[in-house]
């Protein structure tokens, strides 16, 4: 099994951003500018919950640079929670697309009656401000929404998370505060897909189980948690392979799996990176003039603190073979951006890290 994966043992990584707390990055290039789409930690006083209630954002911002190497430019408030008629609390990660001149800004709240839904704002411009709609999109629940369009113009929205993301409570069709997790070999809750409307702004299809399966054709299973899918979405592209990748929560891997259809099924294949300073962890993966990069975020700029966290950026390199099919294995040709520092994971090697597989090189070459 080929792995697309990140490792170095460090906790000096400099964050991205460093005057405020943000995490759970979302990554796009739009007119040949990187945006990062972060949620916006704050300090409260509340306290925590399995359902998450310390992360209690409130409103957005929009960060930008024109270079990897250049200065993070803070576009300032680019949403806020006032300003959302439907939504009570909890900014939670966003997600940002383009489409018809227009860009849409994604992003999960607890509606008034405390469930979570997903909602859109627009704008002319990628850094917003955003004006949401009145309404969340209908037919949606849960968290953690990441949009992508593909090389025919058609859209897609991915979702969900357990536990305090409450995707285990619409396991019926309806939403039910009392569901609880599986836990046993029944196969997992999966991440949900839906069309979007040439609009962006509603579902044109229902929102449908996106199948993760095993290398033998079987899903995942509920106790698998090293692999079955937490919270945390994303979806890429490369060579007409689409590539979903996710949070696995309480172990805190990001791994990855691979299909031919953006609606599945997927094939599981390996991490992407290991376990980060703090409990969440929360990526995505964009391509940059001409090189891959991967955001992440960790909780070192609060000394630890779970729900104050700081984005950083592993870079990509030149495409590289294993000697072995696991993460974290030595690799016969490193080329690092000296300028840039690779994650923390908890590993025994000391190598720098290379992301890896044969199928998707990362980076030039």
């Amino acid at each position: 099994m080929t792995t697309l994966g990140a490792s170095r043992s460090t906790t000096s990584d400099p964050p991205l951003i460093a005057h405020t707390f943000t995490a759970d990055p979302s990554a796009h290039v739009f007119n040949g500018k990187l945006y990062i789409y972060p949620s916006h930690d704050r300090e409260t006083n509340i306290v925590n919950s399995i359902h998450g209630d310390r992360y209690d954002m409130n409103d957005y911002h929009v960060f930008s640079l024109e270079s990897i190497n250049g200065p993070v430019i803070d576009h300032g408030v680019a949403l806020k929670l006032d300003d959302i008629p439907w939504a009570s609390k909890q900014l939670w990660a966003p997600d940002a697309a383009t489409k018809n001149g227009k860009y849409y800004f994604y992003f999960p709240a607890r509606d008034k009656e405390g469930i979570f839904r997903i909602g859109v704002g627009t704008s002319h411009i990628p850094q917003g401000p955003f004006t949401a709609e009145p309404e969340p999109i209908a037919g949606s629940y849960s968290i953690d929404p990441a949009s992508f369009v593909d090389e025919d113009g058609r859209a897609y929205l991915y979702f969900g998370g357990i536990q305090g993301g409450q995707l285990q409570c619409w396991s019926s069709g309806k939403f039910d505060g009392n569901a609880s997790m599986k836990s046993d070999s029944t196969s997992a809750l999966m991440p949900r897909v839906a069309r979007l409307s040439e609009d962006m702004l509603s579902f044109s299809s229902d929102a449908l189980p996106l199948a993760i399966l095993d290398v033998n054709g079987q899903p995942l299973q509920a106790d698998d948690h090293d692999r079955r899918f937490f919270e945390g979405a994303w979806m890429h592209k490369y060579n007409g392979l689409y590539y979903f990748s996710y949070s696995t929560g309480d172990t805190h891997f990001i791994v990855y799996a691979t299909g031919r259809s953006p609606l599945g099924p997927f094939t599981y294949r390996g991490r992407v990176l290991e376990p980060v300073v703090g409990w969440t962890t929360h990526h995505s993966i964009v391509e940059f003039k001409g090189r891959w990069y991967l955001f992440y975020h960790d909780a070192t700029l609060s000394g630890g603190k779970s729900h104050l966290r700081c984005v950083k950026l592993c870079p990509g390199i030149a495409q590289s073979r294993s000697s072995q099919n696991k993460i974290c294995s030595e690799v016969a040709t490193v080329q690092i951006i000296p300028e840039l520092s690779w994650p923390r994971i908890i590993s025994s090697f000391v190598n720098p890290a290379v992301f890896y597989s044969k199928d998707f090189p990362i980076g030039p070459g």
